[in-house]
């Protein structure tokens, strides 16, 4: 039996002085908080294509440049693959070493021969522990590994970097605890038919949970964003209708983001309700209250809704937006461009107050904005907009059309 550390009082309890490793790529280490932290263990999931592998090795690159050892094993592709995208992405450095291993007991092998400060492993779900006799990627191989893994970060300091697969509806593959293993759950956002990434943080036990880091695909590898204002702004004409732009909240960081409608009578018994890059269960619901408080006749119409960008946009402060870029696709009456639109939209067709209005309209002030739709409970500073507040959806269509006069 092993005999029990001592317990001793909170306040006596020594602090983990361990200074964090910074990747070198700015966005990364806002979403993990500052850098990377030894000892930890990071999960990092996407879609395939999505640009994991090019953003581990980049930052692989950049830490053996300010002098750690990193070790990249690569359970998918063979080394001279590997080799071959790092000579694209100018990632070579005598200190990056590369391996091509899928069983864990040759993993933790190399670690103890070359002790590195960082281990990137490509991917958990493909590497296997030979004492099991079930298949890669299984429940219990995907379980006893990771736990292997987190128990050497933990005993030698080392920082572990994870990629993970997703499956179809864009979870984390693997069992439940893979996560709850790990100290820091990235996820990676972005398709092949945008340049634009986003790495958002889900967990993370060294930092803010929310933060995201914006990156740009290009063809030496994902360039980080450091100004992502206007980055979700379409380029519609003055006068289009059924637009309109909120500031959304991503982690500590305000975006600028449009929203768009199109609402359009329907044969159907049952109208559509389609949203993109929205919450779908959520359209339908102020449909209703758009019908029920505000007397508009969407009952007989299909309604389209999206983002611009590929942003996926989930919290209620966005629900006002979406309200007035319906009732603007109906109506025929466009919403001005330089009007940013912030609340959540209740039950009975009230407008609520959303967290952080102060930073919202502090940031759409920066990027040039000239007025605001925002809740009547509001009374902080106006950071010089020209503030139009609504206690309820009508007042707030009433504030969007004298706004364009």
């Amino acid at each position: 039996v092993v005999p029990p550390r001592p317990a001793l009082p909170i306040r006596e309890v020594p602090l983990d002085a361990a200074t964090r490793a910074a990747t070198g790529i700015g966005e990364f280490d806002r979403v993990l908080g500052g850098g990377l932290v030894p000892g930890s263990v990071t999960l990092l999931g996407g879609e395939p294509g999505a640009g994991k592998s090019t953003l581990l090795l980049q930052a692989a690159q950049a830490l053996a440049v300010a002098g750690g050892t990193v070790l990249y094993c690569s359970a998918e592709e063979s080394p001279g693959q590997v080799r071959l995208r790092a000579e694209r992405l100018g990632a070579l450095h005598d200190r990056l070493l590369l391996a091509g291993e899928t069983e864990i007991g040759a993993v933790l092998g190399l670690v103890e021969a070359h002790d590195p400060g960082v281990l990137i492993l490509d991917s958990i779900q493909t590497v296997r522990h030979a004492e099991l006799a079930a298949a890669a990627g299984s429940v219990t191989q995907v379980r006893e590994c990771a736990a292997a893994l987190t128990a050497v970060a933990k005993a030698r300091g080392m920082a572990v970097l994870l990629v993970g697969h997703v499956t179809k509806d864009g979870q984390l593959a693997g069992p439940r605890v893979l996560e709850h293993l790990v100290d820091t759950v990235c996820e990676m956002d972005g398709d092949r038919h945008h340049a634009l990434r986003l790495v958002r943080a889900v967990k993370n036990r060294f930092g803010a949970v929310g933060e995201v880091g914006c990156f740009e695909m290009t063809g030496s590898g994902l360039e980080p964003i450091g100004d992502a204002g206007r980055l979700f702004v379409g380029e519609a004409a003055d006068g289009t209708t059924g637009v309109a732009v909120t500031l959304a909240l991503e982690g500590r960081r305000p975006l600028a983001c449009e929203v768009q409608a199109l609402v359009t009578g329907s044969s159907l018994a049952n109208p559509r309700r389609v949203a993109s890059g929205l919450d779908s269960q959520r359209l339908p619901l102020l449909v209703a209250v758009l019908e029920k408080r505000a007397q508009l006749p969407l009952g007989s119409h299909d309604v389209f809704a999206s983002t611009v960008g590929g942003v996926r946009l989930v919290e209620p402060a966005v629900d006002l937006a979406l309200c007035l870029a319906m009732a603007s696709s109906l109506s025929d009456a466009a919403i001005p461009r330089g009007l940013v639109v912030l609340g959540e939209v209740g039950l009975a067709g009230e407008v609520r107050l959303v967290a952080q209005s102060e930073r919202r309209l502090a940031e759409a002030a920066r990027l040039g904005f000239g007025g605001a739709v925002l809740p009547g409970a509001y009374d902080g500073p106006d950071f010089g907009l020209r503030l139009h507040r609504a206690r309820d959806l009508r007042e707030a269509i009433d504030a969007a059309t004298a706004a364009r006069r």
